[in-house]
């Protein structure tokens, strides 16, 4: 009985609104990432420009979770709102952490390899930007959005051999053990960037599985 009430009654479907916001926000914060990264954009604007995404991020997160608070029925399981809310905003705090450290030690300039994973943050990010819309028809869209987290997942994949390489790049040619050290951090932070975005895309894969 309480199903069909449920289906009967009208859902809160801003959370779709909400997410597709949040998603465009963290591709920018992204791209302000990778240009920062790339060695052709003036450093500290850049920091500021993630931190500022952030913060609309947080934003965003906030009135997700109130919204969740008001809500009667809405159009996922709330725990499921929750969780994939959270780990969409995990990505763009990671990035903020990154560009924090990167400020903090006065970088300058960046590994190869530390360019190719900022390069494939903007496609992770792309690509979660690119499925979140497709919650809305779930039933319709499912086999389009296990492709597209899916290609995340290879994303996570290749991000891991450029950190592994990196290091290794690292030890091999760094003449300082401080530019080791704080290398080595960088690209742990950068790491974690796509390891959120791989939690957004399981998050994402979870809720298919529950719902088609």
């Amino acid at each position: 009985m309480l199903g069909w009430f449920r289906a009967l009654m009208p859902k809160e479907e801003r959370f779709f609104d909400l997410f597709c916001r949040h998603a465009q926000v963290t591709l920018a914060g992204a791209e302000s990432l990778n240009a920062l990264l790339s060695g052709r954009a003036d450093i500290q604007s850049c920091i500021r420009d993630i931190s500022v995404h952030e913060g609309k991020a947080d934003e965003l997160t906030r009135e997700v979770l109130v919204g969740l608070r008001r809500s009667f029925i809405t159009p996922l399981d709330r725990g499921d709102i929750k969780d994939l809310i959270t780990s969409m905003d995990d990505a763009i705090d990671q990035m903020n952490k990154t560009a924090k450290v990167i400020g903090l030690f006065e970088l300058r300039s960046f590994e190869p390899c530390m360019q190719e994973m900022g390069e494939i943050i903007v496609k992770a990010a792309k690509l979660s930007a690119e499925t979140i819309p497709l919650l809305r028809a779930l039933g319709k869209e499912s086999g389009r959005i296990n492709a597209l987290t899916e290609k995340i997942i290879h994303i996570e994949e290749q991000a891991d051999q450029l950190h592994d390489h990196g290091r290794k790049q690292l030890f091999l040619n760094q003449g300082s053990v401080i530019a080791f050290v704080v290398g080595t951090e960088v690209y742990d932070h950068l790491e974690k960037v796509v390891d959120r975005f791989e939690d957004v895309a399981n998050e994402i894969s979870g809720i298919v599985i529950e719902n088609v």
